[in-house]
């Protein structure tokens, strides 16, 4: 915490957060530094965070003492989640400003936006909930979820968790993620260069949304755009590859590139199809002392031009759309436990979701610009975390009397 004050004034920005009482006898800082102090301590508990309570430290940290966790739960309920997406875009702008996010070799900064399923259940049910039909033996039932739309920047060595949209009842992903983009490109307005999607949002409304703004889009090529995949057939089949390198992982990448596609009328600029076969080192599997030579086949539409961004930069940011689900949901799920339903109602969700975003923020800025390249040669982010987080467990069990 000693670093996030130094860099962030993280206090100062946490003051900002504000919710709906009108007289509340516990301060919104205070709920909004314990759910923090939970996410970076990846305690993935409400109520185990309470069982730190008696915590000296905490309680100098907090300047308060700590909630319930009923309290917690309720507080952040009633928050406003543009008041921590505020504390997030306050981050993203020091950190700009330190030079601390550097763009790819490319040169150009990549939006990545794709839905997330946060759970599903049901016997719980709020007025954020989702619903759909399904049958369990011969019986049929209806199961509650909520899912989010959330964006993250990609950068040269680093990820940053963006924000993140609640998808609301009778809508779809792609109108959620419109949403979000809008309110990202108004307070963002010159953090991204493109935006990278998944075949999903390849459509025209949404090509144009984004295309409004001055911004460039890439989406993976499948068959949810026959007239695109027929045109793109009859193009390159039978020629030869316009393009072949080999990536910084061995892969042989063959390239098929082509542009001025105007198979979408409706698209205000014309698309552009990259085409790729992509043959892996050869490997030898252990069952079989079998020799295997894996090839993946990958396709892109986009209205970035040749000229913008060439063959192998187009197909690194077509690739770079996995961020998303390696080091996003991936990650903040599994290690940041961003998927536990602290409590079950959609704004409640929704906020400790951004939480845990900033967690991850905060983190991975501290391993990669305040930890000496020496100290972290031979360990991974992992190796740091559970240090952290087990040293910050076991100060405060000490600190509480209880023996770590």
């Amino acid at each position: 915490m000693d670093y996030s004050e130094k860099v962030f004034d993280l206090s100062a920005l946490l003051s900002q957060v504000t919710d709906s009482r009108l007289q509340p006898q516990i301060s919104t800082i205070t709920v909004a530094k314990s759910v923090l102090i939970m996410f970076l301590t990846r305690l993935g508990s409400l109520n185990a965070i309470e069982q730190l309570k008696g915590s000296t430290r905490l309680h100098n940290f907090l300047a308060d003492t700590l909630p319930s966790a009923d309290s917690l739960g309720r507080i952040v309920n009633l928050i406003d989640p543009d008041t921590i997406r505020y504390v997030n875009q306050q981050l993203y702008s020091r950190l700009k400003r330190n030079k601390a996010l550097q763009p790819p070799g490319h040169g150009l900064v990549a939006l990545v936006i794709d839905g997330h399923e946060s759970h599903c259940t049901y016997n719980r049910e709020c007025s954020g909930c989702l619903k759909r039909k399904m049958t369990i033996g011969e019986k049929e039932c209806i199961q509650q979820y909520h899912r989010n739309v959330t964006a993250h920047l990609v950068f040269r060595d680093c990820r940053f968790q963006l924000d993140a949209e609640d998808q609301i009842p009778g809508e779809k992903e792609v109108a959620c993620a419109k949403r979000l983009f809008e309110r990202v490109v108004t307070n963002y307005p010159r953090a991204f260069d493109l935006v990278a999607v998944d075949a999903l949002y390849a459509e025209a409304p949404f090509f144009n949304a984004v295309l409004k703004h001055n911004k460039d889009v890439i989406a993976v090529l499948k068959d949810n755009c026959p007239d695109l995949v027929k045109d793109a057939d009859g193009l390159f089949t039978g020629q030869k590859p316009t393009h072949t390198f080999i990536d910084e992982k061995g892969t042989t990448i063959e390239c098929w590139d082509a542009a001025n596609f105007t198979t979408w009328p409706r698209v205000t600029k014309p698309l552009r199809i990259v085409r790729t076969k992509e043959t892996k080192k050869p490997i030898r599997r252990q069952l079989d002392d079998r020799i295997d030579e894996p090839v993946a086949y990958w396709a892109w539409v986009t209205t970035l031009s040749p000229i913008r961004a060439g063959t192998e930069a187009t197909v690194a940011i077509g690739h770079s759309r996995w961020s998303i689900e390696n080091e996003g949901f991936n990650e903040l799920v599994n290690k940041w436990n961003a998927d536990h339903i602290y409590k079950h109602d959609s704004v409640a969700i929704l906020n400790f979701w951004l939480w845990a975003m900033i967690a991850c923020n905060i983190f991975h800025v501290f391993f990669l610009r305040n930890l000496k390249l020496a100290l972290r040669r031979g360990k991974t982010m992992l190796h740091f975390a559970e240090e952290i987080a087990g040293d910050l467990r076991g100060k405060f069990k000490k600190l509480a009397g209880v023996p770590p």
